[in-house]
């Protein structure tokens, strides 16, 4: 067990960041080890970001494959209703952050191994500051873990990047429930995840797509959410999207053509079919929420947003004008900004990213597994290449090499297969295992996955190499 000695705390891993990463890390290495942890954080209770999240906020995902894996969230249950019936069900932000607060408070704290020093903050050299107090006490570590990399932004605690002029009504989005009803008109700032939420939640509260602007400074595509529904029932369809990733890439013409055929395969999508999209984020909707998104016709793509005055608003590449009864919803914070990948193992230090494409709970415990039964540096690193977070098209081809690297290194070594069968951050490995060879569809299409998931990795280095343009 730790134990204090004066202002000191001893531990073997201090974990800088109690969110959805950092929990995940930790829960993995608590089931592997008897280590000991100490996890700091800035807010009052484990969640991370999603303790500033705006209050209609729901998981892209299935609830029953995020969290931590010893600890389910949501019941598994099927919505028959809205925008995502047919589908598994998607978290509350509410129900996210109790999840989490849950394994803190049932689980880790009860067990001795595990501090979580909350409202504070820490440095590399294990010095723990209170934010109330300023009061310090240090922390002497094994390993420090910094699960912090993402720099995850949102709108409630990042401010607009462009001036508002005093007599402007400009909101961060989570105050939306609370101020709509005294409006009569909504311009939506930004086109992410957020942004389409806000949109979504104006239309699914009763307003008039007449009623909305919504500035885009650059389309997406965005993931289709029928691909990643977990269970038998759903693992052909499963299937079908791993061979059709791998096989547009060895078909394609070049890039262009690569996005074209992948959206013919329904693995993406855009909100406007007649534009092409820049970005990428790993969005994930349904149909129902595509087809709400394409009901708003006041669309302004003249890039991002310099500045609102009442009856005008300054952009990019120009300036329109603007109803001086608007509500601006500011949706523009980056999320998970891109920043560049660094080894995940480095001596003492271990800095969780994503391993496996936009999925960063799976991806922390899996890396936490790694830590527990690998002693090998090189060997760890071997399995757990990191993936950079998405911002452009391009992007997309980018993480499916690392991820094509990172599967076929992990397929070496059956003890982390077995890991992947029984951890419910991986829905569809249980499945595989279960159903290839049984049912003929689903066989067919990982056996053309099989086929084409080398010759793809090739083909990708000579897509990301030919010029653009």
């Amino acid at each position: 067990m730790w134990k204090s000695d004066g202002a000191v705390v001893k531990a073997d891993y201090l974990i800088q960041g109690g969110g959805a990463v950092g929990m995940a890390f930790a829960d993995q290495l608590f089931s592997d080890t008897e280590a000991t942890m100490v996890i700091v954080d800035r807010h009052d209770r484990p969640g991370g970001h999603w303790n500033d999240a705006y209050p209609f906020v729901r998981l892209h995902q299935p609830a029953s494959s995020y969290g931590v894996s010893s600890w389910p969230l949501g019941t598994g249950a099927i919505d028959q209703t809205g925008l995502n019936a047919g589908f598994h069900e998607l978290a509350s932000g509410h129900e996210v952050v109790a999840h989490f607060d849950a394994v803190m408070r049932h689980r880790f704290l009860p067990s001795g191994r595990v501090t979580f020093l909350s409202s504070s903050e820490v440095n590399d050299d294990g010095v723990v500051t209170s934010l109330l107090s300023g009061a310090q006490r240090r922390v002497e570590y094994r390993r420090f873990v910094d699960a912090t990399h993402s720099r995850m932004q949102v709108p409630a605690t990042t401010p607009p990047p462009y001036a508002v002029a005093d007599d402007v009504t400009c909101i961060p989005v989570g105050r939306l429930p609370a101020v709509a009803a005294r409006f009569d008109h909504f311009t939506v700032v930004g086109a992410g995840k957020t942004g389409m939420d806000a949109c979504i939640w104006l239309l699914q509260q009763g307003a008039d797509p007449d009623q909305i602007r919504w500035i885009v400074p650059r389309d997406s595509w965005v993931l289709r959410r029928g691909n990643f529904q977990p269970g038998a029932e759903h693992f052909a369809r499963f299937a079908k999207s791993l061979a059709d990733q791998v096989t547009a890439v060895v078909e394609c013409d070049g890039i262009d053509d690569l996005f074209l055929r992948l959206e013919a395969a329904h693995e993406l999508a855009r909100v406007d079919p007649s534009v092409t999209p820049g970005a990428y984020h790993c969005a994930i909707l349904s149909d129902g929420e595509l087809a709400e998104l394409r009901r708003i016709t006041d669309v302004v793509r003249l890039g991002r947003v310099r500045s609102i005055e009442r009856d005008q608003l300054e952009l990019e590449q120009g300036s329109i004008a603007a109803r001086a009864d608007s509500c601006y919803v500011d949706c523009s914070a980056a999320g998970i900004p891109s920043r560049p990948s660094k080894p995940i193992f480095d001596g003492p230090r271990i800095t969780l990213q994503w391993m496996r494409t936009c999925q960063p709970t799976f991806s922390a415990a899996f890396i936490a597994h790694v830590e527990a039964t690998f002693r090998d540096e090189d060997e760890k690193n071997g399995v757990c290449r990191p993936i950079a977070p998405a911002t452009v098209p391009l992007d997309w081809l980018r993480m499916l090499a690392v991820q094509l690297d990172n599967r076929r290194a992990i397929g070496t070594y059956p003890q982390l297969q077995a890991w992947l069968t029984g951890t419910r951050l991986d829905p569809f490995w249980k499945t595989a295992s279960e159903r290839i060879g049984v049912d003929k569809e689903a066989t067919a299409h990982f056996q053309r996955y099989l086929a084409n998931a080398g010759p793809a990795r090739t083909r990708i280095d000579e897509l990301l190499a030919a010029p653009v343009g």
